[in-house]
């Protein structure tokens, strides 16, 4: 057998035997597949974004998870490894929109997590915060600068996020500066969207009491579809994705006049 065919063998076995341990255990690490293959990490990276490509995993932080369909909740600790450095892009850029004395909003997410980190690093003397998060509430419970706000409701544990009735009535009385939305999903005809019904329900409140709305969101959730609608896209002011965004998708949300920003 000629060397070159071999070696193409030997590259198609590993990859469909790193397909069967994501099916067996739905996550892997490159430090593992490393020590299974006995080969580089520069080849393991090769192969998990070949796979991912071929749409046959979705690569995360230091390794690849199983293929989830997208219409599906997905666990806030797994969304938090997935596309992480743009997300950590996002939330630098988001945060340094933010001015003393302001008060601000977040959403549930990992996006949103990602500018709750980011505050600490900024020089303000005040700020006051507003979230349904508990995540997102104990990035930020230690600093002394920040009034936290944290509403009343349901837990859903999937995303750490407080919903229903009781947040949507307490979110009423109040009124933010900027509110900072993640999404699960964003079509410049369909709108904002998300997952779960009562989310989306809370969500739109928030725009409703925001003066400003800035979504952040990797380029993955553009033309993603998801159960509930939050709002149309016309509600909007700012985007912040990354350089992943087609550029079609830009033009469709500009000519909405929604600022965009890529980072």
């Amino acid at each position: 057998m000629p060397r070159a065919k071999k070696s193409r063998l030997l590259v198609e076995e590993r990859r469909r035997r790193m397909m069967e341990i994501l099916e067996a255990q739905e996550r892997v690490t490159v430090e593992e597949l490393v020590s299974r293959f006995s080969v580089s990490a520069v080849t393991i990276r090769g192969d998990l974004d070949a796979l991912a490509q071929a749409g046959a995993v979705i690569r995360s932080h230091g390794g690849a998870l199983k293929r989830i369909d997208t219409r599906e909740d997905v666990p806030i600790s797994v969304k938090e490894t997935l596309h992480h450095s743009e997300k950590v892009r996002i939330g630098h850029a988001a945060a340094h929109l933010i001015k003393d004395g302001e008060t601000i909003m977040l959403d549930s997410g990992s996006t949103t997590m990602e500018i709750a980190r980011q505050i600490k690093f900024l020089q303000l003397k005040s700020l006051n915060v507003v979230t349904n998060a508990l995540n997102v509430a104990m990035e930020m419970a230690n600093l002394p600068h920040v009034s936290l706000i944290m509403i009343g409701g349901i837990l859903r544990q999937m995303s750490y996020s407080l919903t229903g009735p009781q947040a949507e009535q307490a979110l009423r009385g109040l009124h933010a500066d900027r509110l900072f939305l993640g999404v699960d999903g964003l079509d410049a005809e369909i709108g904002l969207m998300t997952p779960d019904v009562l989310e989306a329900q809370l969500n739109a409140v928030m725009i409703q009491v925001s003066r400003e709305v800035v979504v952040v969101a990797d380029s993955t959730k553009f033309q993603r579809r998801s159960l509930s609608v939050i709002a149309k896209v016309d509600s909007v002011h700012k985007v912040i994705t990354d350089s992943g965004v087609t550029p079609e998708m830009v033009a469709a949300l500009r000519a909405r006049n929604v600022e965009v920003l890529i980072v």
